[in-house]
């Protein structure tokens, strides 16, 4: 079997090079062409800014499975290039759609909580109706649309509050500004739940063996987030514990670190307050357990806070 990936050099693109390794032979493309393998002489295309480049790679390629970790991310930026984050998040995964279906190939595509509009204080589930308040939640709607229409072999895993070891994150911006400043305020009255790419990174492994296996049935849309939920300030306290506890020196006291609303920290793109995702679906279709946040993000802690302490 063969695999495209596309964005190896993200949080989830890193771990996922590791977790499809075993399921077969791994072609994993970053946006910079110096990076990618090359065919008849020129490197393999993995900008999604590039639909001509994008589709002829899927058909140099012809890969049984089409995994897709790229995104425009930038949340903030995209309410000024509604053009470039709307070619990314989802005319070329519609292009992306388009080539797995004229293959025969499965297609695993990444969206987010922010299709919701994060009202009410409940688990939104698969059926929800979506409401994006900003360019890239609207965006990545478009994504998963285009996915559902184009390519029936499919898998879009929303999720929210990524981080990982690898790149850059809400935890790790944590630690260096605790390092750097006497006082934080972080915000409170936005829920979720943090979710480890190497937690994602290992489903998507389990779930597509399932799919490639021949069940068409699993094919569909489901949430993937850890267990449980805590605010943005929650989360930031027990980054700053553990980073405390590790003997990281931090600059921030712990009664320095003020939570505040959305409001004081107004930004471009309108922010939702409830990333709730309820994820049912995914754990009775494959058996699964998923773990409570503070399990994956005190594991990335362990791996991080040594090599800090040892730069001191």
């Amino acid at each position: 079997m063969k695999i495209l990936l596309l964005g190896k050099d993200g949080q989830l693109g890193w771990e996922l090079q590791r977790s499809l390794a075993p399921l077969g032979e791994l072609v994993a493309l970053s946006r910079n062409p110096a990076n990618n393998a090359l065919h008849q002489g020129q490197p393999l295309c993995g900008d999604l800014s590039n639909l001509q480049g994008l589709a002829e790679t899927v058909r140099s390629v012809r890969p049984n499975l089409i995994v897709n970790a790229a995104a425009y991310t930038e949340i903030d930026k995209a309410e000024h290039n509604p053009d470039l984050a709307r070619c990314i998040n989802a005319t070329a995964v519609g292009v992306l759609a388009q080539e797995a279906q004229t293959l025969g190939a499965a297609l695993v595509h990444y969206s987010t909580d922010y299709v919701f509009d994060g009202s009410g204080e409940q688990p939104r589930d698969e059926n929800a109706a979506t409401a994006p308040l900003n360019v890239y939640g609207k965006t990545k709607l478009e994504g998963e649309q285009l996915v559902q229409q184009h390519c029936p072999k499919h898998m879009i895993f929303r999720t929210s509050w990524v981080y990982s070891a690898h790149g850059n994150n809400f935890a790790k911006t944590m630690l260096q500004l605790g390092q750097e400043r006497k006082r934080l305020s972080i915000v409170n009255d936005q829920f979720g739940a943090p979710t480890s790419a190497e937690l994602l990174a290992d489903i998507t492994a389990h779930a597509v063996r399932q799919l490639l296996a021949g069940d068409q049935a699993c094919a569909g849309l489901y949430h993937l987030v850890a267990n449980g939920q805590t605010s943005w300030y929650d989360y930031a306290c027990f980054v700053l514990d553990a980073a405390r506890r590790a003997g990281l020196p931090l600059q921030v006291a712990p009664d320095a670190i003020a939570a505040i609303p959305t409001s004081a920290f107004p930004t471009a793109a309108n922010r939702p307050h409830n990333s709730r995702l309820a994820t049912q679906k995914l754990q009775k279709t494959f058996g699964l357990t998923l773990p409570h946040w503070q399990c994956g993000l005190q594991r990335m802690l362990d791996e991080v806070l040594p090599i800090l302490t040892k730069r001191l």
